[in-house]
């Protein structure tokens, strides 16, 4: 058992703007190609990476799980995060799974991290996924678990921990910025502006490579196939399309009170 254990959830995402969408489900059609892990997930693990490398230097015995939900590509991503610096990765595989809101998603993600062999210090999510943007998982995450949870953090100072058990947290508010401390456990969603995830190092690619990533079904984490997938999910996609664009122009001649005076009927005319 470490000293110190941090989870970190990572999502694939499509790493190109050509989405293809499943017109049964209207949910995105997840092949795995050009997959990369989403860009707010990837500042999340270089925050727990930064938080080992301080916590190591306090002599503590720290380890970074990822997990992630998915399809069986996704395993490949996850090796990545190991050869940039975590130390072992879950990868919740099942067709169960799929089609599953961020409800659904939570319940999955929470069964999974239940499975692991220890208990977490602390959670840590991306802000949002970049193919969704709904920033809901986090939060859920921390209120299934019953723990604390502090969102768009842009920058962690972990001295605290050494004296108090706490992390100081600062974070965007509606203010501005702000501020918090939080007792372990807890849980945190990262802003991009919290770090640039490091490159793999040649020994983090070797045992990447070695690793043993554990990849589970809904059955091995106890998973209530009724809470999961599109069967667990309160909400769905109705609809999807590409918003019509018109891209014609209208010249408005004249002096500068005429222009002005054509212009607000053109303007009113939109709104009839």
């Amino acid at each position: 058992m470490s000293d110190f254990h941090m989870v970190v959830c990572v999502k694939a995402v499509p790493g190109s703007t050509e989405v293809k969408m499943d017109p049964k489900t209207n949910t995105i059609v997840r092949d795995g190609k050009q997959a990369v892990i989403n860009p707010f997930d990837t500042s999340a693990l270089e925050c727990a990476l930064a938080l080992k490398d301080d916590f190591i230097g306090f002599g503590m015995d720290v380890r970074v799980t990822v997990v992630s939900m998915g399809i069986p590509a996704t395993e490949s991503l996850l090796r990545d995060c190991i050869a940039r610096g975590a130390d072992d990765a879950l990868l919740l595989t099942d067709r169960a799974f799929a089609g599953a809101d961020t409800l659904a998603t939570t319940y999955a993600l929470k069964c999974g991290i239940e499975a692991l062999d220890e208990d977490f210090d602390l959670l840590i999510c991306g802000k949002m996924a970049v193919d969704g943007d709904t920033a809901q998982i986090g939060p859920e995450l921390a209120g299934a678990f019953e723990i604390p949870c502090v969102t768009d953090v842009s920058c962690v100072q972990s001295a605290g921990f050494t004296t108090c058990g706490s992390l100081a947290l600062v974070h965007g508010c509606d203010a501005g910025e702000e501020t918090v401390y939080l007792e372990m456990p807890c849980a945190m969603t990262t802003a991009k502006e919290i770090g640039q995830l490091r490159m793999p190092s040649i020994a983090g690619i070797r045992a990447a490579e070695e690793a043993d990533v554990r990849v589970v079904n809904a059955a091995d984490v106890n998973a209530d196939p009724a809470r999961c997938g599109l069967a667990g999910s309160p909400t769905q996609v109705v609809r999807s399309f590409v918003p019509d664009r018109d891209q014609t122009c209208e010249t408005v001649d004249g002096t500068a009170s005429e222009q002005a005076a054509k212009l607000a009927k053109i303007i009113e005319g939109w709104h009839r």
